[in-house]
Order: structure tokens, then C-alpha cells, then sequence
């Protein structure tokens, strides 16, 4: 049963595109199964710092994996409050050799000004967004989407999301997020070691691509906690699903952001917290 395993995930890294294959590391592992112990292969997501660079000067570095960059960083300064659309971003320079990504934003940006050479920001179950609490005293208006969606359609979108996730399938070190609509469509999938890197990576392309959310669901493989439901609910989206847990802050934001939350999504199992009445039978 282990060699088969270990086979299927050869046959995955076969698979890869070049450029995938450039974030994953191949190293050698001692594995035990029960009785059986063997040598075989072990693939790691890559993990690299980013510094981010806003109007000329050093902002944040972001600790993730170097995929969907551009979106990475247009979903980080939304959901941070630094821009509000796609015109607020002026250009967008990265360079993958020296780990460094220069953006430049539109207008005199107060907040980032207040900002600027503050700390890294990990890859951690508790990443403690550095401006959360910044961000968060700007406030964000109750949801008033009327969007219906019934439970089977969002148990159809994480069914099409998980046979999706590659790096996933093949590591076992990435969190997922995506973005989805009321007719199961998956719009857009983003992988990443970090979960909030995942979410910003998604939220970045719906920027970029100026879509409206407002009748859209986010998935993602990590806990809803406080600040991913405030991320959601900046960019208007009515619907937030997990395969795992909320916490009880994100809940009573929810409720007060008229945000829906459901989380356990596995198969077609289905809890929904909050705004109840946006999932059907």
C-alpha cells in the first residue's frame, strides 16, 4: 500500500509544469508504515520571504509560496486597506531573484505612510495580520446580498475545488482557497503555505479582474478565524466555507457583518453559522 502511495505521488511530480515543479523539493526520507520501514522521496512546498516595496519604500515582508505573486500582493493591500480597486494600483515590478516585489500605488497613501518598515509577516497558524487592528477600525457595512445557494451546490463547488488542489495532493504543505458562484462555477484557485496568503491570493484576482463579489463564495482549507471573515466581508463576499472550524469572534463578526459562515464542508456534510437563511435544502 506504501509503494503504491509513494508511486501515485511520483506520478504527480511527473506531472507538474516547470514552474510548479521549481516550488517543490525533492528529498530523500526514511518512512514508516507499521511494520515496514523504507527509503523513498518526499516532496516540500518552497517557503521564501517577499519583501514588499510600496511608492519607493520598504514596507513588509511576506513569507509564502511565490505563486499567483501579483495577486498575492494586490490581495494583501486590499484586504490591508490599502487600495480599494484595481486603478489604485499604479504598477506592479517583481524579481524573483532578489525576493523583492515594487509596487507602486496611486495618490498620497496615509495609512501606508503610518505603516511603512513594520515586521514580517509569517506563514503561522496565527499570523496576526500586523494591521488588523488599523484596518479593522475603518469599518465594513453590513452584508446585504440576497444570493441563495443551496447546500448540494456548495458541497458540488469543494467536491470540483479538492480533486483540484495539486500542490496539495502531492505535499500535504499548502492551504487552499477559492472562489466560486451561485451556479457552481469554480472561478478561481489559489494554493500557498500560508491560509491568509491563500485568501489574499484569490481576493487579489477578483481585484485585479474586477469582479463583483457580492454574489460569490469563498472556500478555504484553514479555520475561519476573525480576520479571514474580515477579509471576506471587505470584499463584500456574502458566503464564507470551510472544511474546518470558525471561531466564535469570527462568528459574532459574521453576525454582525451579515456575513453567512458554514464550515465542516466534507462531502455533503454542512454547518452554517450565521445569515442561515442564505443556504437552501
Amino acid at each position: 500500500m506504501a509503494t503504491t502511495e509513494h508511486d501515485q505521488r511520483r506520478e504527480l511530480y511527473a506531472e507538474l509544469s516547470p514552474e510548479l515543479k521549481e516550488l517543490v523539493a525533492v528529498r530523500q526520507v526514511v518512512s514508516y508504515r507499521g511494520d515496514e520501514v523504507f527509503t523513498t522521496e518526499d516532496y516540500l512546498i518552497s517557503e521564501v520571504p517577499i519583501t514588499l516595496e510600496v511608492n519607493g519604500k520598504e514596507f513588509v515582508t511576506l513569507l509564502c509560496t511565490p505563486l499567483m505573486l501579483e495577486e498575492l500582493v494586490v490581495g494583501f493591500l486590499f484586504t490591508e486597506s490599502l487600495i480599494k480597486k484595481k486603478s489604485d494600483l499604479v504598477s506592479f515590478e517583481a524579481d524573483l531573484e532578489k525576493q523583492r516585489v515594487k509596487v507602486e500605488l496611486a495618490g498620497k497613501n496615509l495609512l501606508a505612510e503610518k505603516l511603512y518598515g513594520k515586521r514580517t509577516i509569517t506563514t503561522g497558524c496565527g499570523r496576526g495580520t500586523i494591521f488588523y487592528h488599523v484596518a479593522d477600525s475603518l469599518g465594513t457595512a453590513k452584508n446585504e446580498s440576497q444570493v441563495r445557494v443551496s447546500a448540494d451546490r456548495i458541497s458540488e463547488l469543494m467536491r470540483v475545488w479538492q480533486e483540484t488542489k495539486g500542490l496539495f495532493l502531492l505535499t500535504g504543505g499548502v492551504h487552499a482557497a477559492a472562489i466560486g458562484d451561485a451556479e457552481g462555477k469554480l472561478l478561481v484557485l489559489a494554493e500557498d503555505i500560508g491560509r491568509h496568503n491563500a485568501v489574499d491570493k484569490v481576493l487579489g484576482r477578483a481585484v485585479l479582474e474586477e469582479w463583483d463579489l457580492s454574489d460569490k463564495i469563498i472556500m478555504t482549507s484553514g479555520r475561519i478565524s476573525s480576520e479571514m471573515l474580515i477579509k471576506a466581508a471587505k470584499a463584500r463576499l456574502p458566503i464564507v466555507v470551510s472544511r474546518s472550524a470558525p471561531s466564535e469572534l469570527a462568528l459574532a463578526i459574521a453576525d454582525e457583518l451579515g456575513v453567512t459562515v458554514a464550515g465542516f464542508a466534507r462531502g455533503r456534510r454542512l454547518n452554517v453559522y450565521t445569515a442561515t437563511w442564505r443556504i437552501t435544502a
